[in-house]
């Protein structure tokens, strides 16, 4: 069971956003990288796109989210408002949820 999903919220433990908080917009488990809301901002520049069936893209100088290592961040705890680690309980559909290690409410 993967520790981070789309749509958690995290807190940078290290780099230059650390302490920032921010939701997980794009998760690569393979790669073991993370995309979250407004951490790790770089400018990019890019070239005016005109296409033919679709709108183009403008050009200049654009702000993107990249993606940072997954053991950079920790979950945030909905309860405590803490950043934690995630621990599993079993559910009693066979299943497994995540839950708070420091207070063991559910992420």
């Amino acid at each position: 069971m993967p520790s981070v999903r789309k749509g958690d919220t995290v807190q940078m433990l290290s780099g230059k956003d650390r302490g920032k908080q921010g939701r997980v917009v794009r998760v690569w488990p393979s790669k073991g990288k993370v995309q979250v809301e407004g951490v790790n901002q770089v400018k990019r520049h890019e070239k005016l796109r005109v296409g033919r069936g679709r709108a183009g893209t403008e050009g200049g100088i654009v702000t993107k989210d990249m993606p940072v290592h997954v053991c950079t961040v920790a979950l945030v705890c909905g309860s405590c408002h803490r950043p934690t680690r995630a621990g599993s309980e079993p559910v009693e559909g066979g299943g497994k949820r995540r839950v708070c290690r420091k207070c063991g409410g559910a992420l």
